[in-house]
């Protein structure tokens, strides 16, 4: 496992503890502001240090890490596990999670008022 003194580029230190799948998706991440260092949004290159808190914010879930040791390639869940110590909340149970509305098979796309009204259900 590679230890380095001083820091760690964001982007890279989220896809090596298994934070995202891949790291395009870490830097995409970044870019798209769903990545808070201490707080402020993180750009994919941004210097990570020891003791830093690092939010990635998913679909409907927000994960709270706090950097333990710094790595820059991947390595397995349980290499990863000590690098981060997890501070997430609870994820709320599958049955509580609003789904997404199911159509009928081959009922087709939906019309216009029914778009406005998944759109009004949906809260957008």
């Amino acid at each position: 496992m590679a230890e380095h003194e001083g820091s760690v580029r964001v982007d890279s230190w989220i896809w090596s503890v298994r934070l995202v799948k891949t790291r395009a998706l870490a830097a995409a991440a970044c870019r798209a502001g769903h990545v808070r260092v201490n707080g402020e949004r993180a750009k994919p290159a941004q210097a990570l240090r020891v003791g830093d808190e690092v939010r990635v914010r998913e679909e409907n879930f927000e994960r709270v890490v706090v950097v333990q040791k710094l790595i820059r390639k991947r390595v397995g869940a349980a290499e990863a596990a000590p690098c981060l110590v997890d501070n997430s909340p609870p994820r709320p149970p599958r049955e509580f999670v609003a789904a997404a509305g199911q159509r009928d098979r081959g009922t087709g796309r939906p019309t216009k008022r029914e778009r406005r009204d998944l759109d009004q259900l949906r809260g957008h």
